[in-house]
């Protein structure tokens, strides 16, 4: 990876945790700039980064004042401004893409996908990483990231590994109006219902106090588009973690963001970028 924005982060904290790199492709990724001062390159050369690096460069920013969460998007998007091709983001992605992507679930306490997604992209369980098991520990985090589905009328099928074979867990967010058999079968299957919503669908920002309260703070939403457009929608979103993708894809496939737009667009500011074999690595924050 190679650094093409050098600026110090002063947010960042050292707060490097640990988990799984995820399902291939799950519309989520990233780069950024190391608050440690590791350079990317050796010699005059491009080099691949550490992943304790990557860990350095994407820590949460240490808690400030009242705030309990901070809220980043992990994503891909093509030059053109696709999410997916054919459905799926795999094929837009890349080896470094992943990489990050894996860090930036290495580093959360809970990651949050909406219903469809993990449907398109089969999303499984997280997976325990050797690599990043001791800053886990020292960062007061279990062994994987919990993985909590957003759905408001729990379609789901949960006779799969998500459900039944979590090393924690599996969450499933939705409305008080929640078909009740529906919520049975997800409690029967072992996942954890939490509701975040006073009719069928999930109001954002209750969902992040309602996964505060159970100790979750340092959240990752993978997306679809749909679900981060809510979090934008409801300006709860603190950080976007965007990869564009050297890519043209034309068709018809969706924006990392759908849904209804906002009054007024939302500024954010640029924190880090990285590139690696044309692929750039962006981190944006909330003005």
């Amino acid at each position: 990876m190679r650094r093409l924005f050098p600026l110090t982060d002063r947010t960042a904290g050292p707060d490097p945790g640990p988990a799984d790199p995820g399902p291939p492709g799950t519309g989520a990724r990233s780069g950024a700039d190391t608050g440690s001062g590791a350079d990317a390159t050796d010699g005059g050369r491009d080099r691949e980064w550490s992943l304790a690096e990557l860990a350095a460069a994407y820590a949460y920013p240490v808690p400030e004042g009242r705030r309990q969460t901070w809220l980043r998007a992990n994503m891909v998007s093509t030059l053109d401004g696709a999410a997916q091709h054919d459905g799926r983001s795999q094929p837009i992605s890349s080896a470094a893409d992943m990489r990050v992507f894996g860090t930036l679930r290495a580093l959360a306490d809970v990651v949050i996908a909406g219903a469809e997604t993990v449907r398109q992209e089969g999303y499984r369980p997280a997976r325990a990483r050797a690599e990043f098991a001791e800053a886990r520990r020292a960062a007061g985090q279990g062994p994987v990231p919990a993985v909590a589905v957003v759905s408001a009328s729990l379609e789901l099928d949960f006779s799969l590994p998500l459900f039944t074979a979590p090393a924690v867990p599996t969450l499933v967010l939705t409305g008080a109006a929640a078909a009740p058999d529906r919520i049975a079968a997800a409690e029967r299957a072992g996942a954890r219902v939490v509701i975040a919503g006073d009719g069928v669908g999930v109001d954002p920002a209750r969902a992040l106090r309602e996964l505060a309260a159970l100790g979750h703070t340092r959240l990752l939403t993978e997306g679809g588009p749909r679900l981060l457009g809510q979090f934008v929608a409801a300006g709860v979103l603190d950080e976007l973690c965007l990869t564009v993708s050297p890519m043209l894809t034309a068709g018809d496939a969706q924006r990392i963001a759908g849904g209804p737009s906002v009054e007024v667009p939302r500024r954010f500011t640029l924190a880090s970028l990285l590139e690696e074999e044309g692929f750039l690595f962006s981190r944006y924050r909330h003005a």
